[in-house]
């Protein structure tokens, strides 16, 4: 595996941009509203020889996009049923209409200008729903058992087939791997213009998409941050670095967004 003293550094670091997310916070004695993201995810993009910077979930953050070489779409809370025609689940608990809206117009747009992303659980779904697919809204139901999700803060270990020839079986460089699963939702109807890549061994569900007209538009429903296994990081920077060369190339300025 790679590591991070071989990874390129200094001017040709590609500039990740992250998702982030708003919420009320306390900091010291002072209670606040705040736009953050996980240090984690920061310090995986760094690892991985990106320079990561901030989205905050506002619609305008979609004018960052061009100016990026990557993407890195987090996970957070279930996408607004409304948006794919469904009615509201009991076990749909938590959305964030404001915060959809930003992250489909910040997907729409690397879509639009072939910059390459990652996206992580909620990312995965709410690329299907903007490519016109649906969600099963609570897992469970669907398979019987809390295996993806067995707790508040417990992660599930999934085998995963991977199909041969995809982004994430090359990223894995293996038909299959074991992967760390939080998620109670997951893709019904696959949107127009996407492949499912990966699957739970245990049960058939879809625990990767991929948009294969894209340079690197890859979604997967588990949650990458919690292994330690850097790859998929390491090619979403490597992407990214390719994207780096080509807009510098076209004239788009490489430097422009750093």
């Amino acid at each position: 595996m790679t590591t991070a003293s071989e990874r390129p550094d200094g001017a040709e670091r590609p500039v990740i941009g992250i998702t982030a997310a708003t919420s009320d916070i306390k900091v010291a004695i002072f209670d606040m509203r705040a736009t953050f993201t996980p240090q984690q995810f920061v310090d995986r993009v760094a690892r991985a020889g990106g320079t990561p910077v901030l989205l905050p979930p506002l619609p305008e953050a979609a004018g960052a996009v061009a100016g990026l070489d990557g993407l890195l779409l987090l996970a957070g809370p279930d996408v607004e049923p409304a948006r794919y025609g469904a009615e509201r689940h009991p076990e749909t608990k938590s959305v964030d209409p404001v915060r959809d809206e930003a992250e489909l117009a910040v997907i729409a747009e690397a879509l639009r200008l072939d910059v390459p992303f990652l996206g992580i659980c909620r990312a995965l779904q709410l690329l299907n729903v903007l490519r016109g697919g649906t969600l099963h809204q609570h897992l469970p139901d669907l398979v019987g058992h809390t295996g993806h999700s067995p707790g508040l803060r417990d992660y599930g270990d999934q085998r995963v087939s991977l199909e041969g020839g995809s982004r994430i079986a090359k990223v894995f460089a293996s038909d299959a791997a074991t992967v760390p699963c939080h998620h109670h939702q997951v893709v019904d109807v696959l949107g127009k213009g996407l492949r499912a890549t990966a699957w739970s061994v245990a049960d058939g569900i879809v625990e990767a998409v991929e948009v294969p007209d894209h340079p690197f538009g890859v979604t997967v429903q588990w949650h990458a941050e919690e292994s330690d296994d850097d790859r998929p990081f390491l090619a979403l920077a490597e992407a990214a670095r390719h994207h780096r060369g080509i807009r510098g190339a076209r004239g788009g300025g490489a430097g422009a967004a750093g």
